[in-house]
C-alpha cells in the first residue's frame, strides 16, 4: 500500500516535536491535507517535452563549459552533485514555493520529521509573497512564548540569509536538539527595524480544542479549534454535545492560527453543519487526471435556528480555510477577522531514487463555489484588524465583533 499524507504543515513543515511532528497515516482516506506520500521509483522515465522544438543541448553545453573552465574555491563538486543542483533548478523554474527536490540528506531529515522525535520550535512556516513567512505559533510552544507572531517575516536563521530558502531548508535549520536555541531575525508589520528573537527548542505538545462560554449571560459557546488532528472528530463531536446540552443557538467557532491538519478530520467537522453530499472541497488536478470531490456525511444536527461565527486570521490555513470556506458559502456561517494564509495547494513526496525524494504540487483544493483557496486565501465578510498593541493590552476586537454580530 502506497503511504499517502498531508500535513499540519501544509506543503511547509510543523515545527513540532514528538510523534505528531508530520502526521502520517497509511492510506488514502486518512491522509492530511498538504502532502502526499507515494513510493515509486526505479521507473525508466520517458521524457516528454511540451514542444518538439525543444533544445536540450545548451545543458550539456554548459555541463562541458563547467567541467573544462571552472575553477571554485569550494572544493570539488561531484557529478551527482551537479545533477542535484540541476534538479532543483529545474523545479525552481516553476516558480512553485511548495515543489522542492529534496536531494539525500534532505529526504533524510524528511523522513526523519515525519517518523522521528525532535526538538522544534512550535511554529509554521510558509512562503507568502517570495518570503519565508510565519503562518501562526502555537500556544503554549517556545515559539508563542518567545513572541513569534503570524505574518512575522524571518528573514535570518542562525545569521543565514532566508531570501533564496525553501521552507524545508528553513525547517532543517530552525529544528534541533531539545534545549539548544535557534536565533532568528524577523520582520513585523508596524516595526521600524527588524526583531531578534531567541527560541529554545523543546518537544512540543500540540493543543487540540478549548470551549467557553462568552456574551452577556454567557449566553454564546465558543469551540476553539487547534488543528485538525487525527483526534479531532472525536474531541469536536464532545464539544458540540456539550454545545447542545447548554442549550444555546449562538456559536463562535475560533479557527484562527488553525494551520490545519487531516483532510478526513475537516470533511467530518464541516459534515456537522451540512446535508448530506453537498460539496466541501474540491481537489482540482487541471488536465493531470480527474478531480475529486469531498462531500458532507450528512450529520446535519442544527436547525435553522442556529447562528454561528467563524473566527479566522493569517494563521488560519489549509484545512481550516477548507472547513471556513465550506460552511461560509453554504451560508451555514459568517467569516470574521483577517484574510486567510491561502495555502490550498496539494504536494505529492515521490521518490526520484531511493534516498531522494521530489515533492511537487499535483492539485489545489477549490470551494464549493469553484473558489481556488491559493489564490489569497478566504476574505472575511467582516474585515478586524488585530494589531500588535490589541495583543500587548490582551484585547480582542475580532472575538468582540463575532460577540456584536451575535447579540442579541
Amino acid at each position: 500500500m502506497n503511504i499517502k499524507a498531508v500535513g499540519m504543515f501544509l506543503g511547509s513543515l510543523l515545527l513540532v516535536g514528538g510523534i505528531f511532528a508530520s502526521g502520517v497515516y497509511v492510506g488514502y482516506d486518512n491522509r492530511p491535507v498538504a502532502e502526499k506520500i507515494v513510493s515509486v521509483f526505479n521507473k525508466e522515465p520517458s521524457v516528454v517535452f511540451d514542444s518538439p522544438q525543444t533544445d536540450f543541448s545548451p545543458f550539456w553545453e554548459s555541463w562541458n563549459i563547467i567541467n573544462e573552465k571552472y575553477v571554485g574555491d569550494n572544493g570539488t563538486t561531484t557529478d551527482q552533485e551537479k545533477i542535484w543542483g540541476a534538479i532543483g533548478g529545474l523545479i525552481d523554474s516553476l516558480g512553485d514555493p511548495y515543489s522542492v527536490f529534496l536531494p539525500p540528506e534532505e529526504a533524510q531529515i524528511f523522513e526523519e520529521n515525519i517518523h522521528g522525535n525532535f526538538g522544534g520550535a512550535g511554529m509554521e512556516i510558509g512562503i507568502r509573497d517570495g518570503a519565508l513567512t510565519v503562518i501562526a505559533p502555537l500556544k503554549n510552544t517556545p515559539a508563542f512564548h518567545a513572541g513569534i507572531l503570524a505574518g512575522d517575516t524571518i528573514t535570518e536563521i542562525d545569521g543565514a540569509d532566508t531570501s533564496h530558502m525553501s521552507v524545508d531548508e528553513a525547517v532543517r535549520l530552525i529544528r534541533g536538539e531539545v534545549g539548544t536555541s535557534v536565533s532568528l531575525a524577523v520582520i513585523r508589520e508596524g516595526k521600524d527595524a527588524p526583531l531578534a528573537i531567541k527560541i529554545i527548542r523543546d518537544v512540543i505538545n500540540i493543543p487540540v480544542i478549548d470551549t467557553e462560554a462568552q456574551g452577556e449571560g454567557d449566553d454564546i459557546f465558543v469551540i476553539k479549534l487547534y488543528s485538525f488532528t487525527a483526534t479531532s472528530p472525536q474531541l469536536f463531536r464532545e464539544a458540540l454535545r456539550e454545545f447542545v446540552l447548554s442549550g444555546k443557538n449562538k456559536l463562535i467557532f475560533d479557527l484562527r492560527g488553525n494551520t490545519g491538519g487531516f483532510l478526513e478530520a475537516a470533511v467530518d467537522v464541516a459534515s456537522w453543519f451540512l446535508p448530506a453530499g453537498k460539496i466541501i472541497v474540491t481537489e482540482d488536478y487541471g488536465e493531470k487526471r480527474e478531480n475529486i470531490t469531498h462531500r458532507s456525511r450528512g450529520y446535519d444536527i442544527f436547525n435553522d435556528n442556529l447562528r454561528m461565527i467563524i473566527l479566522v486570521n493569517q494563521g488560519s490555513a489549509s484545512a481550516s480555510e477548507i472547513v471556513a470556506g465550506a460552511l461560509s458559502e453554504h451560508d451555514i456561517a459568517t467569516l470574521v477577522g483577517e484574510p486567510t494564509f491561502g495555502k490550498g495547494s496539494v504536494q505529492e513526496l515521490q521518490k526520484v531514487t531511493p534516498d531522494s525524494s521530489l515533492k511537487i504540487t499535483v492539485a489545489h483544493w477549490k470551494t464549493p463555489l469553484g473558489n481556488s483557496i491559493s489564490k489569497g486565501g478566504l476574505k472575511p465578510e467582516f474585515e478586524v484588524e488585530m494589531t500588535p498593541e490589541d495583543r500587548e493590552a490582551g484585547r480582542d476586537p475580532q472575538l468582540d465583533k463575532a460577540i456584536e454580530l451575535l447579540t442579541p
